[in-house]
Parts: structure tokens; sequence; C-alpha cells
């Protein structure tokens, strides 16, 4: 073969591995796009959900105070009632 031939199968060859990398680079950043959309929506669905959780504590919290207040509400008035009873032994 003559050496046009030689050169021309050369620079063909590193065509294609030139466009194999380029093409593989392009991929692998779209892909890490992909993951970080992907990551970016996790995070605010995990913000979300934690907000929501703590709202949930706070309400969980103050209805806790409330049963304990009325709790000791009842508890008075039941001492009450049993300092008013007669028939309650002291």
């Amino acid at each position: 073969m003559d050496w046009w031939i030689w050169l021309l199968i050369i620079v063909g060859a590193l065509l294609l591995v030139g466009i194999i990398i380029v093409g593989g680079r392009q991929a692998r950043t779209k892909r890490l796009d992909t993951k970080r959309g992907e990551a970016s929506e996790l995070r605010q669905d995990a913000q979300t959900q934690s907000r929501r959780a703590e709202e949930r504590q706070a309400l969980a919290e103050e209805q806790a105070e409330r049963a304990r207040a009325e709790r000791q509400e009842a508890d008075a008035r039941l001492e009450r009632a049993d300092k008013v009873d007669p028939d309650v032994d002291r």
C-alpha cells in the first residue's frame, strides 16, 4: 500500500478515537448533570419533610403541654372535691 493510504487510515483512526472520547465526556457530563438535578430534588424533598416533621413535633409538644395542664387542673379539682366531701378520710 502507498504511504498516503496508511496516513489516511491513521488520521481516520485518530479522528474516530477523538470522536469517541468527546462523546464519552459529553455523555458523562450529561449523566452528572442529571444526577445533580436528582440530588437537588431529593434535598428539597428532605427539607420539606423536615419542616413538616418539626411542625408536627411542635404541635405534639403543645398538645402534651395542654394535656399536662388539664391533668393538673383535674388533679386540683379532685383534691378540692376530696376536701369538700365529708365521707373522704384525710
